[in-house]
């Protein structure tokens, strides 16, 4: 298994060559990229995990709304960390995507998967902050049946909402670079 998530790491896109072939989102994305900066705290401990030359594959899809916030937030971290990261399609690459289910059962996107320089896992992050994901899980328990006449209607509201957030709301950018960080900090990765 530990050889493996190499061997798809150097299968994956550059985030250049990655954004190059976005059709949806591309401008989203970057504005987000372009917009959001690190705080001094995050960045001093990112620094301190630069000589772990730390690797990351990223499972992602250019229309997913969750990558389309997730990724370049990863991005300002893995660059303040010196970390090198690959982006591989999900639906190009399901053999390991199916490896990284959530709940078993559900190919949500991004996964971001960190590895050391043998390929060896050492920690996952995805695909939502989890109070994001607490959330979404309101918003949506507060949406009429499935089968309601106005369930599409309030459903679209919903995916507006959020993404006006994911675009908009820093505090929303703070949150998701928070839960990726605390990830990494949870992982013993000074050894």
């Amino acid at each position: 298994m530990s050889g493996n998530l190499l061997e798809w790491f150097k299968k994956g896109f550059t985030f250049e060559k990655y954004t190059n072939q976005m059709t949806i989102n591309k401008e989203e994305m970057l504005s987000i990229y372009d917009r959001y900066t690190l705080n001094e705290d995050d960045v001093a401990f990112l620094e301190k995990l630069q000589d772990k030359q730390l690797k990351v594959i990223a499972l992602t899809e250019d229309w997913c709304g969750d990558a389309l916030v997730n990724n370049p937030i990863l991005m300002k971290i893995t660059e303040a960390s010196n970390m090198e990261v690959r982006f591989l399609l999900r639906d190009q690459n399901l053999e390991l995507m199916d490896q990284y289910l959530t709940n078993g059962t559900s190919r949500a996107i991004p996964i971001y998967i960190f590895i050391d320089q043998k390929g060896e896992e050492k920690a996952v992050w995805g695909p939502r902050a989890q109070k994001i994901q607490k959330i979404v899980d309101q918003e949506r328990a507060a949406l009429p049946a499935n089968d309601a006449p106005d369930f599409k209607e309030k459903q679209m509201e919903m995916y507006g909402k959020f993404r006006n957030a994911y675009l908009n709301d820093e505090s929303v950018w703070e949150t998701i670079s928070y839960s990726i960080i605390t990830q990494l900090k949870g992982k013993d990765l000074h050894h």
